[in-house]
């Protein structure tokens, strides 16, 4: 279970530190494994891009992991970012 009051680690930050300093790989290096454009990959790092589940695959592949995995650091910390400031009273049903 997550504290509830922090943000998750962005999925870029993931990357970065778990996977390409470890492996002394450089951003450039996966860009290039990926076939995709270096931007992506720099802007993944920085927090400025999500991933998507086209990259969840590409990333799974290349670094042994799961999709899932991928998506669910991605889904962790949209849904921090997005939670209301205020609750709202739950509807009681009724049977």
């Amino acid at each position: 279970m997550r504290p509830s009051n922090r943000i998750p680690t962005h999925p870029g930050e993931i990357l970065l530190e778990e996977f390409l300093k470890p492996a002394e790989m450089t951003q450039v290096a996966l860009a290039a494994h990926l076939g995709v454009p270096l931007q992506r990959i720099n802007q993944i790092i920085r927090g400025k891009r999500g991933i998507t589940p086209q990259t969840a695959w590409l990333l799974s592949q290349a670094l042994g992991t799961t999709p899932e995995f991928w998506m669910n650091l991605q889904n962790a910390f949209n849904l921090a970012l997005s939670k209301p400031k205020e609750s709202i009273i739950p509807i009681t049903l009724t049977t």
